[in-house]
C-alpha cells in the first residue's frame, strides 16, 4: 500500500489539532471540505480516537466532506456543520459543467477547501459551500462564463443525482493490483502493469506503481481513463483456485 507522503503527514497533524482543540476546549470543531484522499486519511485517524466525530458534506455519500469533532456532551449532528447549500438556476439550453461552476468560484478567489460537491444538471446546479464563502457567492456570482444565473439559498427541488455504484464481476488469480486492474478494465495483465508503472493508478487516492501491491476490502481503486472502483468483501474461491470477485464501479 502507498506510504503516507510528507504532505499526508502534515495534513494529519492538522487533523490531530482539530481533535485536540475539541478535547481541550470542550467544543465542536470542524475542518474545511476535504478531498477524497484527505477524507480517507482523516477517517483512518478518527477511527483510532475516542472522541465523537462525524463526516458530512451536505448530503448522504458526498465526495467532499467536512470532519466534525464533538465533545462528549454534544451528540454529532449534521445540522451543526458550517456549510451552506446553494441552488443555481439557468436556461436549460445553456449547458454548464462542473468545471464551469468551479472555475467561476475560483475566479472569486474562493479557496478550493471552501467548496464541497458541485452537482450540475440541465438548468440547475446545487453547490455546497463553507458558510464563510456563501455571502461572497451570493453578492458576486452573477454569471457562469457568459451564462446568467440566479442563486437561491438551500436545495430547491430534488437533489441532482450524484455518483452511483454498479457491480463489476470477474475472476482473478490474486488480489494483486495488476490482476484486479486487468479485470476491471478488460486489459491484458501486461497492459495493466504498464498503466500502473506509468502512474495512472491510485489506491485510496495515492499513486501506486508497484504492480504487486495487495488490495483489500474497502480500498478505493482509481484508474485514469477507466474510472473509480470500490473493492468489496464479495469474493469466493472457484474450483480452479481463482478468486471470483465483485467490485463496485462509480458511475
Amino acid at each position: 500500500m502507498p506510504r503516507p507522503s510528507e504532505g499526508d503527514r502534515e495534513f494529519l497533524s492538522r487533523i490531530e489539532d482539530i481533535f485536540a482543540v475539541s478535547r481541550n476546549r470542550n467544543i465542536a470543531k470542524f475542518s474545511h471540505f476535504l478531498d477524497e484522499r484527505q477524507a480517507y486519511l482523516a477517517k483512518m485517524y478518527a477511527q483510532r480516537q475516542e472522541q465523537p466525530y462525524l463526516f458530512y458534506g451536505g448530503y448522504e455519500n458526498a465526495e467532499r466532506v467536512m470532519l466534525g469533532v464533538f465533545p462528549d456532551y454534544l451528540p454529532p449532528s449534521e445540522e451543526a456543520f458550517p456549510l451552506s447549500p446553494v441552488t443555481v438556476t439557468f436556461r436549460r439550453e445553456d449547458a454548464l459543467s462542473h468545471r464551469d461552476f468551479l472555475g467561476s468560484l475560483m475566479a472569486l478567489k474562493i479557496k478550493r477547501e471552501m467548496v464541497g460537491d458541485i452537482l450540475p444538471e440541465p438548468g440547475r446546479c446545487v453547490l455546497f459551500l463553507g458558510e464563510a464563502a456563501a455571502p461572497l457567492v451570493f453578492s458576486e456570482l452573477k454569471k457562469i462564463g457568459r451564462v446568467g444565473v440566479k442563486l437561491f439559498p438551500g436545495i430547491i427541488g430534488e437533489l441532482p443525482p450524484g455518483k452511483t455504484l454498479v457491480p463489476v464481476e470477474g475472476t482473478v488469480s490474486s488480489l494483486r493490483l495488476d490482476a484486479v486492474t486487468a479485470m476491471v478494465t478488460g486489459l491484458s495483465r501486461e497492459k495493466a502493469q504498464a498503466l500502473i508503472r506509468s502512474g495512472e493508478v491510485t489506491i485510496n487516492y495515492a499513486a501506486e506503481q508497484s504492480v504487486s501491491a495487495p488490495l483489500a476490502p474497502e480500498d478505493i481503486l482509481r484508474i485514469r481513463g477507466y474510472g473509480k472502483f470500490l473493492i468489496t468483501g464479495e469474493m469466493r474461491t472457484t474450483k480452479k483456485d481463482r478468486i471470483y470477485l465483485i467490485v463496485q464501479k462509480y458511475v
